[in-house]
């Protein structure tokens, strides 16, 4: 692991709770400059200014953003260039999923997801990805998902970003090679964040069940992204979880995902 990156700068989406928050600590810790980038004001506040006092950063960059707007990522990067910052590490972290049979699904809603989850992160590293070329130095790391390598019915869209999140990652990492530029795909099972509430599956069986902790999931695509790693996923339950899929149907992969993702028996709506 890096340690006292004094004068470099991550820039981290979603960085208000959950991941983002646990990666803005990790790299306070080995004073990197912050950029947070969520649509919390208040929060984003809260927080960098408490890791800057506690690791003497010497600037922490807040910018209020709602990145499912298409034109937030140009925002972003704009006002990252008129504060005269570089950023050394991009950390495409924000994303969010809808639970619920697709033919009853908000459409608006889910064109929404696939900006935030998709189109935005795309965006931000082609923007970014120029200025590192140019230096010939920088890392990304891109939120994928144990769901990157699998369908999950009633959360069809989510896995399906994520899977094009992962396949992005990787045929970049290729294009990459003969540079000193890295991206780093992490891919976390269901862990213990406001995702599932938000998504509106917090009474599902995944929600419920065994929930990494997103500290370790965090320091797992920490890790790895300053190993330079092209993929790492989080905990030896998702390993072994991704390294079924390779041996079962892809059917039968997903009546299994089905299952996770219904809700428990006992809940009742209202409740």
């Amino acid at each position: 692991m890096e340690q006292n990156q004094r004068g470099k700068t991550a820039l981290i989406t979603g960085a208000s709770n959950g991941f983002g928050m646990e990666f803005a600590k990790l790299f306070a810790r080995d004073g990197y400059n912050l950029v947070l980038v969520a649509r919390s004001t208040e929060r984003l506040r809260q927080l960098g200014y408490q890791l800057q006092d506690e690791h003497g950063l010497e600037h922490v960059c807040i910018i209020t953003a709602d990145l499912s707007r298409p034109e937030a990522p140009q925002e972003v990067y704009d006002e990252v260039m008129r504060s005269g910052i570089q950023v050394d590490v991009l950390v495409n972290n924000a994303g969010a999923g809808v639970h619920g049979e697709f033919s009853e699904t908000d459409l608006e809603h889910e064109l929404r997801i696939m900006q935030l989850n998709m189109n935005t992160p795309v965006h931000l590293t082609k923007l970014f990805l120029k200025d590192m070329i140019r230096r010939d130095e920088g890392k990304i790391l891109n939120l994928c998902s144990v769901v990157s390598f699998m369908p999950s019915p009633l959360m069809t869209i989510y896995a399906a970003t994520k899977a094009f999140m992962l396949s992005f990652s990787e045929g970049l990492t290729n294009e990459l090679k003969h540079t000193n530029i890295t991206v780093t795909a992490l891919c976390p099972g269901a862990s213990n964040t406001m995702f599932f509430k938000r998504a509106g599956a917090a009474h599902t069986r995944a929600a419920n069940g065994s929930l990494s902790e997103p500290e370790d999931v965090a320091l797992d695509g920490y890790q790895a992204l300053m190993s330079g790693k092209t993929r790492i996923v989080s905990g030896l339950k998702n390993k072994v979880q991704v390294g079924s899929t390779n041996l079962m149907p892809d059917m039968v992969t997903a009546e299994n995902m089905h299952h996770l993702m219904e809700e428990e028996e006992e809940y009742r709506p209202g409740e």
